[in-house]
């Protein structure tokens, strides 16, 4: 994860005053792109705090982890982690949440933004669910639709895109159910289990996600999505 930095800033506040409907001479506040808080059913992201790191290093650490999301195997350091956190997660020019249970506000995650184009209107997604006993409840997904929330409707891009090990089939599952389409893949990019594996490309296109958010709003009788609480 890349912090934005002030060209992409300017261009998300930009971007943003576009999607909320703003009018000419409205400041540019970085309220309106970059929200301090992402609130959902059953998540809630939060803006990093430097307690996050005790958190964050030990995800870091953890094996099983690696193999899911990274591409070397090698453990961090604890130097690496917390140079990681504080330029990456705790910096304001990045755009990185914690995710928070909302029933007890535990941190079990974290979830990103890179490689934002401004020009092009596009972003790269990450997530990880750092607790164990929080896979497979959802969570993930929710972040997803949430971050998406936040790119369309807020940041008002075009494109998010992410990328995937092809063995990490509980992902992919989870980014299917949030709206990405497999667009690709890698052949054997990725090392793993005494074999090589395929990374999987995946996006989702603006007007493609407000189809599907419609669409639910219809099935469902009422408006689904990102709000700030």
């Amino acid at each position: 994860m890349v912090a934005f930095g002030a060209h992409g800033r300017r261009t998300a506040a930009r971007r943003a005053g576009v999607a909320s409907g703003s009018v000419a001479g409205r400041s540019e506040s970085v309220v309106e792109w970059n929200p301090s808080v992402i609130g959902g059913r059953a998540v809630v992201l939060r803006r990093h705090q430097p307690q996050n790191l005790e958190a964050v290093a030990r995800w870091y650490r953890d094996a099983e982890l690696a193999r899911l999301t990274r591409y070397s195997m090698r453990p961090m350091t604890g130097e690496e982690i917390e140079r990681f956190f504080q330029t990456r997660l705790l910096s304001p020019e990045a755009v990185a949440y914690g995710i928070h249970e909302r029933a007890s506000d535990r941190l079990v995650g974290l979830t990103t933004f890179s490689a934002l184009d401004p020009d092009n209107g596009s972003v790269l997604f990450h997530i990880t669910i750092g607790e164990r006993d929080a896979w497979g409840r959802g969570l993930g997904t929710e972040t997803a639709e949430l971050m998406l929330w936040l790119a369309f409707e807020r940041i008002g891009l075009h494109r998010v895109g992410l990328s995937v090990f092809a063995f990490n089939e509980r992902a992919v599952r989870s980014y299917l159910k949030a709206g990405f389409r497999i667009e690709g893949r890698l052949r054997e990019s990725i090392q793993r289990d005494g074999r090589y594996w395929d990374e999987v490309q995946m996006g989702v296109l603006r007007e493609e996600w407000q189809a599907r958010r419609a669409g639910l709003a219809a099935a469902a009788g009422t408006a689904s999505g990102g709000s700030e609480r």
